[in-house]
Protein backbone atom coordinates (compact mmCIF):
# COMPACT_ATOMS: atom_id res chain seq x y z
CA UNK A 1 0.00 0.00 0.00
CA UNK A 2 1.57 3.57 -0.85
CA UNK A 3 2.25 5.82 1.99
CA UNK A 4 1.12 8.96 2.75
CA UNK A 5 1.99 11.82 -0.09
CA UNK A 6 2.97 9.41 -2.45
CA UNK A 7 2.18 9.99 -6.07
CA UNK A 8 1.85 7.72 -8.11
CA UNK A 9 3.69 7.32 -11.45
CA UNK A 10 2.88 7.90 -15.08
CA UNK A 11 4.54 5.10 -16.90
CA UNK A 12 3.77 2.45 -18.55
CA UNK A 13 6.12 -0.21 -16.55
CA UNK A 14 4.94 -3.30 -14.97
CA UNK A 15 6.46 -5.28 -12.36
CA UNK A 16 7.43 -7.75 -13.88
CA UNK A 17 10.29 -5.25 -15.86
CA UNK A 18 11.96 -4.85 -12.48
CA UNK A 19 12.40 -8.34 -11.15
CA UNK A 20 15.35 -8.12 -8.57
CA UNK A 21 18.01 -10.59 -7.87
CA UNK A 22 21.04 -8.45 -5.97
CA UNK A 23 24.30 -10.39 -6.50
CA UNK A 24 23.46 -12.90 -9.15
CA UNK A 25 23.10 -10.11 -11.91
CA UNK A 26 26.61 -9.04 -11.57
CA UNK A 27 27.59 -12.45 -12.44
CA UNK A 28 24.79 -13.02 -15.21
CA UNK A 29 23.65 -10.03 -16.30
CA UNK A 30 20.22 -9.03 -18.20
CA UNK A 31 22.36 -9.00 -21.93
CA UNK A 32 24.25 -12.31 -21.21
CA UNK A 33 20.52 -13.92 -19.87
CA UNK A 34 18.99 -12.73 -23.50
CA UNK A 35 21.72 -14.56 -25.68
CA UNK A 36 21.53 -17.45 -24.25
CA UNK A 37 17.84 -17.21 -24.36
CA UNK A 38 18.00 -16.05 -27.71
CA UNK A 39 20.29 -19.24 -28.84
CA UNK A 40 18.90 -21.90 -27.50
CA UNK A 41 15.31 -20.07 -29.27
CA UNK A 42 13.26 -19.93 -26.20
CA UNK A 43 12.20 -15.80 -26.93
CA UNK A 44 9.05 -15.36 -26.52
CA UNK A 45 7.31 -14.09 -29.61
CA UNK A 46 4.61 -12.11 -27.82
CA UNK A 47 5.09 -10.06 -24.53
CA UNK A 48 3.79 -12.25 -21.48
CA UNK A 49 3.45 -11.39 -18.06
CA UNK A 50 6.23 -13.50 -17.37
CA UNK A 51 9.39 -12.81 -20.18
CA UNK A 52 12.02 -15.54 -20.40
CA UNK A 53 14.81 -13.20 -19.25
CA UNK A 54 12.37 -13.18 -16.05
CA UNK A 55 11.99 -16.96 -15.69
CA UNK A 56 15.57 -17.34 -15.83
CA UNK A 57 16.02 -15.37 -12.78
CA UNK A 58 13.31 -17.31 -11.38
CA UNK A 59 14.70 -20.21 -11.95
CA UNK A 60 18.00 -18.85 -10.37
CA UNK A 61 15.61 -17.62 -7.34
CA UNK A 62 14.57 -20.94 -7.11
CA UNK A 63 18.09 -23.03 -6.05
CA UNK A 64 18.75 -19.12 -3.85
CA UNK A 65 15.56 -19.57 -1.92
CA UNK A 66 14.75 -23.59 -1.66
CA UNK A 67 12.60 -23.66 1.07
CA UNK A 68 10.15 -21.62 -0.30
CA UNK A 69 7.11 -22.31 -2.65
CA UNK A 70 6.85 -21.44 -6.27
CA UNK A 71 5.02 -18.12 -5.54
CA UNK A 72 7.06 -17.14 -2.24
CA UNK A 73 10.15 -17.27 -4.23
CA UNK A 74 8.18 -14.46 -6.87
CA UNK A 75 7.60 -12.57 -3.61
CA UNK A 76 11.47 -12.34 -2.49
CA UNK A 77 13.05 -11.58 -6.27
CA UNK A 78 10.19 -8.29 -6.24
CA UNK A 79 10.05 -7.24 -2.31
CA UNK A 80 13.15 -5.09 -2.75
CA UNK A 81 11.00 -2.69 -4.55
CA UNK A 82 8.86 0.41 -3.59
CA UNK A 83 5.61 1.56 -5.19
CA UNK A 84 7.31 4.50 -6.21
CA UNK A 85 9.57 2.18 -8.79
CA UNK A 86 7.67 2.75 -11.74
CA UNK A 87 4.82 0.29 -11.57
CA UNK A 88 1.61 1.76 -13.26
CA UNK A 89 -0.56 -0.64 -12.14
CA UNK A 90 -1.20 -3.27 -9.50
CA UNK A 91 0.79 -6.48 -10.11
CA UNK A 92 -0.17 -9.99 -8.53
CA UNK A 93 1.83 -13.20 -8.50
CA UNK A 94 1.46 -15.49 -11.35
CA UNK A 95 -0.23 -18.55 -9.74
CA UNK A 96 2.15 -21.68 -9.23
CA UNK A 97 0.57 -23.31 -12.45
CA UNK A 98 1.59 -19.93 -14.42
CA UNK A 99 5.16 -20.20 -12.96
CA UNK A 100 5.05 -23.84 -13.78
CA UNK A 101 4.05 -23.48 -17.31
CA UNK A 102 7.00 -20.52 -17.77
CA UNK A 103 9.10 -23.05 -16.65
CA UNK A 104 8.38 -25.57 -19.17
CA UNK A 105 8.22 -23.10 -21.94
CA UNK A 106 12.14 -22.16 -20.95
CA UNK A 107 13.17 -25.85 -20.80
CA UNK A 108 17.14 -26.63 -19.46
CA UNK A 109 18.62 -24.88 -22.20
CA UNK A 110 19.30 -21.86 -21.70
CA UNK A 111 20.03 -22.65 -17.61
CA UNK A 112 22.80 -25.62 -19.28
CA UNK A 113 24.25 -22.56 -21.41
CA UNK A 114 24.41 -19.84 -19.16
CA UNK A 115 26.32 -22.20 -16.62
CA UNK A 116 28.49 -23.13 -19.38
CA UNK A 117 29.05 -19.63 -20.22
CA UNK A 118 30.04 -18.17 -17.25
CA UNK A 119 31.35 -20.95 -15.18
CA UNK A 120 35.71 -20.86 -15.28
CA UNK A 121 37.96 -20.81 -13.17
CA UNK A 122 38.25 -18.60 -10.64
CA UNK A 123 41.69 -18.31 -9.35
CA UNK A 124 44.44 -15.62 -9.79
CA UNK A 125 48.01 -16.20 -9.80
CA UNK A 126 47.51 -14.56 -6.17
CA UNK A 127 45.00 -17.28 -4.95
CA UNK A 128 46.01 -19.05 -1.67
CA UNK A 129 45.73 -22.79 -2.24
CA UNK A 130 44.90 -22.83 -6.21
CA UNK A 131 48.20 -23.66 -7.58
CA UNK A 132 50.77 -26.47 -7.16
CA UNK A 133 54.05 -25.80 -8.81
CA UNK A 134 52.47 -23.38 -11.66
CA UNK A 135 49.47 -25.90 -11.97
CA UNK A 136 45.86 -25.19 -11.40
CA UNK A 137 44.12 -27.95 -9.01
CA UNK A 138 41.30 -29.15 -9.86
CA UNK A 139 39.07 -32.32 -8.92
CA UNK A 140 36.63 -34.48 -10.33
CA UNK A 141 34.02 -36.08 -7.82
CA UNK A 142 29.76 -36.81 -7.88
CA UNK A 143 27.18 -36.92 -6.30
CA UNK A 144 23.13 -37.82 -6.06
CA UNK A 145 20.24 -35.80 -5.40
CA UNK A 146 16.79 -36.47 -4.67
CA UNK A 147 14.55 -35.88 -7.27
CA UNK A 148 10.53 -35.79 -6.98
CA UNK A 149 8.89 -39.01 -6.79
CA UNK A 150 6.81 -39.10 -10.46
CA UNK A 151 6.47 -41.31 -12.98
CA UNK A 152 8.39 -39.49 -15.52
CA UNK A 153 11.40 -38.54 -13.16
CA UNK A 154 11.31 -42.64 -12.11
CA UNK A 155 11.66 -43.58 -16.02
CA UNK A 156 14.31 -41.33 -16.44
CA UNK A 157 16.62 -41.16 -13.65
CA UNK A 158 15.80 -44.52 -11.99
CA UNK A 159 16.28 -45.22 -7.95
CA UNK A 160 19.19 -46.24 -5.98
CA UNK A 161 19.02 -49.79 -4.76
CA UNK A 162 17.72 -49.94 -0.86
CA UNK A 163 18.09 -52.89 1.32
CA UNK A 164 14.73 -52.55 2.78
CA UNK A 165 10.77 -53.11 2.10
CA UNK A 166 11.44 -53.70 -2.32
CA UNK A 167 15.25 -52.94 -2.50
CA UNK A 168 14.38 -49.17 -4.24
CA UNK A 169 15.22 -45.97 -2.95
CA UNK A 170 12.06 -43.62 -1.49
CA UNK A 171 13.32 -41.21 -4.26
CA UNK A 172 14.42 -41.53 -7.95
CA UNK A 173 17.80 -39.88 -8.04
CA UNK A 174 19.75 -38.12 -10.60
CA UNK A 175 23.64 -38.49 -10.74
CA UNK A 176 25.78 -34.97 -10.83
CA UNK A 177 29.15 -35.00 -11.58
CA UNK A 178 31.25 -32.28 -11.79
CA UNK A 179 34.35 -30.49 -11.68
CA UNK A 180 36.15 -28.01 -9.23
CA UNK A 181 38.36 -26.07 -8.72
CA UNK A 182 40.16 -27.12 -5.24
CA UNK A 183 41.34 -23.77 -4.00
CA UNK A 184 37.74 -21.76 -4.69
CA UNK A 185 35.66 -24.59 -4.43
CA UNK A 186 34.33 -23.66 -8.04
CA UNK A 187 32.17 -25.73 -9.91
CA UNK A 188 33.01 -24.96 -13.62
CA UNK A 189 31.79 -28.12 -15.06
CA UNK A 190 28.80 -30.97 -14.60
CA UNK A 191 27.20 -33.61 -16.72
CA UNK A 192 23.66 -35.00 -14.92
CA UNK A 193 22.56 -38.24 -15.96
CA UNK A 194 20.51 -41.18 -14.13
CA UNK A 195 21.16 -42.79 -10.86
CA UNK A 196 21.98 -45.95 -12.77
CA UNK A 197 24.67 -44.25 -14.98
CA UNK A 198 28.30 -44.86 -13.60
CA UNK A 199 30.31 -41.56 -12.61
CA UNK A 200 33.10 -42.63 -15.12
CA UNK A 201 30.54 -42.27 -18.31
CA UNK A 202 29.41 -38.96 -17.07
CA UNK A 203 33.15 -38.05 -16.45
CA UNK A 204 34.11 -38.12 -20.03
CA UNK A 205 31.86 -35.36 -20.56
CA UNK A 206 33.83 -33.05 -18.19
CA UNK A 207 36.86 -33.54 -20.32
CA UNK A 208 36.87 -30.77 -22.52
CA UNK A 209 36.73 -28.71 -19.82
CA UNK A 210 40.48 -29.52 -18.34
CA UNK A 211 43.77 -29.08 -20.32
CA UNK A 212 47.38 -27.81 -19.98
CA UNK A 213 48.19 -25.66 -17.03
CA UNK A 214 45.89 -28.05 -14.90
CA UNK A 215 46.46 -31.41 -12.38
CA UNK A 216 43.28 -32.98 -11.80
CA UNK A 217 43.18 -34.83 -9.08
CA UNK A 218 40.15 -37.69 -8.40
CA UNK A 219 39.42 -40.76 -6.23
CA UNK A 220 39.69 -44.42 -6.93
CA UNK A 221 36.43 -44.80 -8.51
CA UNK A 222 37.28 -42.87 -11.52
CA UNK A 223 40.19 -44.98 -12.64
CA UNK A 224 39.52 -47.01 -15.62
CA UNK A 225 42.27 -47.15 -18.72
CA UNK A 226 40.10 -45.37 -21.19
CA UNK A 227 38.73 -42.44 -18.90
CA UNK A 228 42.63 -41.84 -17.87
CA UNK A 229 44.15 -42.06 -21.54
CA UNK A 230 41.04 -39.90 -22.38
CA UNK A 231 42.03 -37.53 -19.65
CA UNK A 232 45.75 -37.22 -20.05
CA UNK A 233 45.07 -36.87 -24.15
CA UNK A 234 44.12 -33.40 -23.16
CA UNK A 235 47.33 -32.43 -22.25
CA UNK A 236 46.13 -31.67 -17.85
CA UNK A 237 48.76 -33.74 -15.72
CA UNK A 238 47.19 -36.51 -13.66
CA UNK A 239 46.96 -37.45 -10.19
CA UNK A 240 44.43 -39.85 -9.38
CA UNK A 241 44.35 -42.77 -6.42
CA UNK A 242 43.77 -46.51 -7.43
CA UNK A 243 42.89 -49.46 -5.65
CA UNK A 244 45.66 -51.21 -3.91
CA UNK A 245 45.02 -54.32 -5.50
CA UNK A 246 45.74 -52.90 -9.09
CA UNK A 247 49.09 -54.73 -10.43
CA UNK A 248 51.67 -52.36 -11.33
CA UNK A 249 54.87 -53.98 -11.27
CA UNK A 250 57.65 -51.53 -10.78
CA UNK A 251 60.02 -50.98 -13.81
CA UNK A 252 62.00 -48.52 -12.14
CA UNK A 253 62.52 -47.22 -8.50
CA UNK A 254 62.91 -43.48 -8.17
CA UNK A 255 65.12 -41.91 -5.64
CA UNK A 256 61.97 -39.88 -4.29
CA UNK A 257 60.62 -43.44 -3.03
CA UNK A 258 58.10 -43.51 -6.18
CA UNK A 259 58.91 -46.08 -9.26
CA UNK A 260 57.82 -46.30 -12.98
CA UNK A 261 54.94 -48.73 -14.60
CA UNK A 262 53.11 -49.30 -16.55
CA UNK A 263 49.28 -49.02 -17.12
CA UNK A 264 48.04 -52.31 -19.32
CA UNK A 265 44.37 -52.49 -20.64
CA UNK A 266 42.40 -55.82 -19.99
CA UNK A 267 40.56 -57.19 -22.61
CA UNK A 268 37.22 -58.57 -21.29
CA UNK A 269 36.17 -60.65 -24.35
CA UNK A 270 39.94 -62.29 -24.03
CA UNK A 271 40.51 -62.31 -20.82
CA UNK A 272 43.48 -61.55 -21.29
CA UNK A 273 45.80 -58.00 -21.10
CA UNK A 274 45.94 -56.72 -24.27
CA UNK A 275 49.58 -55.69 -25.59
CA UNK A 276 49.38 -51.57 -25.13
CA UNK A 277 51.08 -50.03 -22.11
CA UNK A 278 51.09 -46.85 -20.85
CA UNK A 279 53.61 -45.07 -18.53
CA UNK A 280 52.50 -43.75 -15.10
CA UNK A 281 54.34 -43.33 -12.15
CA UNK A 282 53.41 -44.57 -9.05
CA UNK A 283 52.96 -42.95 -5.34
CA UNK A 284 52.88 -45.64 -2.50
CA UNK A 285 52.07 -44.30 1.03
CA UNK A 286 50.50 -45.25 4.22
CA UNK A 287 48.67 -43.27 6.80
CA UNK A 288 50.03 -44.29 10.41
CA UNK A 289 46.55 -44.10 12.43
CA UNK A 290 45.65 -46.77 14.52
CA UNK A 291 41.59 -45.14 14.45
CA UNK A 292 41.89 -46.66 10.49
CA UNK A 293 41.00 -50.18 9.59
CA UNK A 294 44.36 -51.92 8.07
CA UNK A 295 42.52 -52.05 4.27
CA UNK A 296 43.03 -48.26 4.52
CA UNK A 297 46.29 -48.15 5.65
CA UNK A 298 47.90 -48.27 1.77
CA UNK A 299 47.08 -45.37 -0.51
CA UNK A 300 48.43 -45.71 -4.41
CA UNK A 301 48.40 -42.73 -6.57
CA UNK A 302 49.20 -42.89 -10.26
CA UNK A 303 50.64 -39.51 -11.68
CA UNK A 304 51.33 -38.32 -15.37
CA UNK A 305 54.16 -36.30 -13.72
CA UNK A 306 57.35 -39.08 -14.49
CA UNK A 307 59.97 -36.54 -13.29
CA UNK A 308 59.76 -36.81 -9.64
CA UNK A 309 61.74 -33.64 -9.99
CA UNK A 310 58.61 -31.69 -10.73
CA UNK A 311 56.86 -33.28 -8.47
CA UNK A 312 58.55 -35.46 -5.44
CA UNK A 313 56.50 -38.06 -3.99
CA UNK A 314 56.20 -36.47 -0.80
CA UNK A 315 54.37 -33.70 -1.84
CA UNK A 316 52.24 -35.33 -4.35
CA UNK A 317 50.96 -37.38 -1.29
CA UNK A 318 50.24 -34.40 0.59
CA UNK A 319 48.81 -32.41 -2.02
CA UNK A 320 46.02 -35.69 -2.83
CA UNK A 321 43.98 -34.53 0.20
CA UNK A 322 42.98 -31.54 -1.59
CA UNK A 323 40.68 -33.30 -3.26
CA UNK A 324 38.34 -33.37 -0.34
CA UNK A 325 37.50 -30.07 -1.32
CA UNK A 326 34.82 -31.58 -3.57
CA UNK A 327 33.28 -33.39 -0.38
CA UNK A 328 32.99 -29.73 0.93
CA UNK A 329 31.70 -27.96 -2.24
CA UNK A 330 28.94 -30.82 -2.22
CA UNK A 331 28.26 -30.08 1.07
CA UNK A 332 27.90 -26.50 0.07
CA UNK A 333 25.20 -27.40 -2.68
CA UNK A 334 23.55 -30.15 -1.13
CA UNK A 335 23.25 -29.28 2.63
CA UNK A 336 23.86 -25.42 2.98
CA UNK A 337 22.48 -24.10 -0.64
CA UNK A 338 19.70 -27.06 -1.09
CA UNK A 339 18.79 -27.72 2.34
CA UNK A 340 19.56 -30.54 4.18
CA UNK A 341 16.89 -33.99 3.25
CA UNK A 342 15.27 -31.69 0.67
CA UNK A 343 14.29 -33.11 -2.92
CA UNK A 344 14.03 -31.17 -5.98
CA UNK A 345 10.71 -30.14 -6.45
CA UNK A 346 10.33 -30.66 -10.33
CA UNK A 347 8.21 -33.43 -11.41
CA UNK A 348 9.37 -33.64 -15.03
CA UNK A 349 12.87 -35.07 -16.04
CA UNK A 350 13.82 -31.52 -18.61
CA UNK A 351 13.07 -29.09 -15.22
CA UNK A 352 15.26 -31.73 -13.02
CA UNK A 353 17.34 -30.89 -15.60
CA UNK A 354 16.69 -27.19 -15.41
CA UNK A 355 16.72 -27.13 -11.62
CA UNK A 356 19.94 -28.33 -10.63
CA UNK A 357 21.78 -25.81 -13.48
CA UNK A 358 20.30 -23.18 -11.63
CA UNK A 359 21.43 -24.59 -8.44
CA UNK A 360 25.12 -24.76 -9.67
CA UNK A 361 24.89 -21.54 -11.37
CA UNK A 362 23.74 -19.93 -8.09
CA UNK A 363 26.59 -21.78 -6.35
CA UNK A 364 29.16 -20.47 -8.51
CA UNK A 365 27.91 -17.03 -7.90
CA UNK A 366 28.29 -17.10 -4.08
CA UNK A 367 31.74 -18.73 -4.95
CA UNK A 368 32.17 -16.00 -7.40
CA UNK A 369 31.78 -13.30 -4.64
CA UNK A 370 33.94 -14.95 -2.23
CA UNK A 371 37.10 -15.29 -4.17
CA UNK A 372 36.64 -11.35 -5.00
CA UNK A 373 36.12 -10.84 -1.04
CA UNK A 374 38.99 -12.90 -0.38
CA UNK A 375 41.40 -12.09 -3.10
CA UNK A 376 40.50 -8.31 -2.17
CA UNK A 377 41.65 -8.86 1.37
CA UNK A 378 44.45 -11.11 0.71
CA UNK A 379 42.88 -14.36 2.28
CA UNK A 380 42.46 -17.95 1.53
CA UNK A 381 38.99 -18.35 0.02
CA UNK A 382 38.73 -21.08 2.61
CA UNK A 383 38.70 -18.44 5.39
CA UNK A 384 35.39 -17.13 4.08
CA UNK A 385 32.13 -18.32 5.52
CA UNK A 386 29.96 -20.38 2.61
CA UNK A 387 26.90 -19.71 4.90
CA UNK A 388 27.38 -16.29 5.50
CA UNK A 389 27.94 -15.42 2.11
CA UNK A 390 24.88 -17.24 0.81
CA UNK A 391 22.71 -15.19 3.54
CA UNK A 392 24.14 -11.87 2.04
CA UNK A 393 22.86 -13.16 -1.49
CA UNK A 394 19.70 -13.67 -0.30
CA UNK A 395 19.28 -10.52 1.13
CA UNK A 396 20.44 -8.64 -1.85
CA UNK A 397 17.86 -10.26 -3.84
CA UNK A 398 15.21 -8.59 -1.60
CA UNK A 399 17.01 -5.02 -1.52
CA UNK A 400 18.91 -4.58 -5.05
CA UNK A 401 17.36 -2.42 -7.50
CA UNK A 402 15.91 -4.19 -10.20
CA UNK A 403 16.56 -4.19 -13.77
CA UNK A 404 14.14 -3.96 -16.77
CA UNK A 405 14.01 -7.25 -18.95
CA UNK A 406 12.36 -4.65 -21.98
CA UNK A 407 15.14 -2.24 -21.90
CA UNK A 408 17.36 -2.08 -25.27
CA UNK A 409 20.26 -0.29 -24.07
CA UNK A 410 23.29 -2.84 -22.88
CA UNK A 411 25.72 -1.53 -19.80
CA UNK A 412 28.81 -2.37 -19.10
CA UNK A 413 29.56 -5.86 -18.50
CA UNK A 414 30.75 -6.86 -15.22
CA UNK A 415 34.52 -7.36 -14.61
CA UNK A 416 35.30 -11.41 -15.97
CA UNK A 417 35.39 -14.04 -12.89
CA UNK A 418 38.63 -14.40 -12.80
CA UNK A 419 39.61 -10.38 -12.20
CA UNK A 420 36.48 -9.80 -10.01
CA UNK A 421 37.58 -6.02 -9.02
CA UNK A 422 35.37 -5.09 -5.87
CA UNK A 423 32.65 -7.18 -4.72
CA UNK A 424 29.16 -6.68 -4.33
CA UNK A 425 28.39 -5.45 -0.58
Amino acid sequence: MPRAGWVKPQSDQRLSDHISVGVLTRVFPPELVDRVVAEAERAEVRHRLLPARVVVYYVLGLALFSQASYEEVMRELTEGLSWASGWAQSWNVPTKAALFKARVRLGPEPLRALFAEVAVPLAAEQTRGAWYRGLRLMSIDGTCLDVADTPANDAEFGRPGSGRGEGAGAFPQARVVGLAECGTHALTAAAIGACTTGETTLARDLLGSIGEGTLVLADRNFYGFELWNAAAATGAQLLWRVKAGLVLPARERLADGSYLAWLREYDQRRHRMRDTDVAVRVVDYGLDDPGRPQAEDLYRLITTILDPAAAPAAELAALYPQRWEFETTLAELKTHQRGPRTVLRSKQPELVRQEVYGYLCVHYAIRWLMHAVALEAGEDPDRLSFTRTLRAARRTARSHPGFSPSRTGRRPRPRAPGDPGRAAP
